[in-house]
């Protein structure tokens, strides 16, 4: 049976990691603490043990946000990457962070006495596409001028400019 590898990084390529083993326990945390670090109504975890956790690339910062929780991310754009605790043989890694994150699908939500109020309605909210004509830039103007990294590994980034 062949272990399978999941590979992740920050928005823009300072940080790769990869795992090669299963993510556990994927999850939506509602915490309070899960809501400020990831600046969202809640954040999205999987875990890892650490044998099977590798940063391929670049060094997250951490920030202690208690005595037993730490979480990395990156110091160059900000991306949330990591939770851990000390002590545990495991660290999270943030789902949108992950190359695939559909392979992480949520098996339960926690924290849920800090959920906001209209979390449950959202699937009620009209859908747009990221496509669309009414957006300043324009969707393409957009594409044109991204330095976002790429959901795959790359050998180095960002790519070089031809001169």
């Amino acid at each position: 049976m062949t272990r399978q590898v999941h590979s992740g990084g920050c928005q823009c390529g300072a940080i790769r990691y990869k795992i090669a083993g299963e993510l556990g326990y994927p999850h939506l945390c509602h915490c309070r603490m899960c809501q400020k670090a990831s600046g969202n109504v809640f954040m999205a975890l999987a875990g890892s043990r650490q044998e099977d956790f590798l940063l391929m690339r670049g060094e997250p910062s951490w920030f202690q946000s208690s005595d037993p929780c730490g979480r990395g991310f990156c110091s160059q754009c900000g991306t949330p990457l990591f939770f851990r605790s000390k002590g545990s043989p495991y660290i999270s890694v943030t789902i949108g962070s992950l190359d695939k994150p559909e392979l992480a699908e949520p098996v339960s939500q926690d924290g849920v006495e800090s959920r906001v109020s209209w979390f449950a309605k959202l699937f009620d909210l009209p859908e747009n596409p990221t496509d669309r004509s009414d957006l300043p830039a324009g969707t393409a103007g957009i594409a044109a001028t991204s330095r976002q990294h790429p959901d795959h590994d790359t050998v180095a980034w960002p790519p070089k400019k031809d001169i």
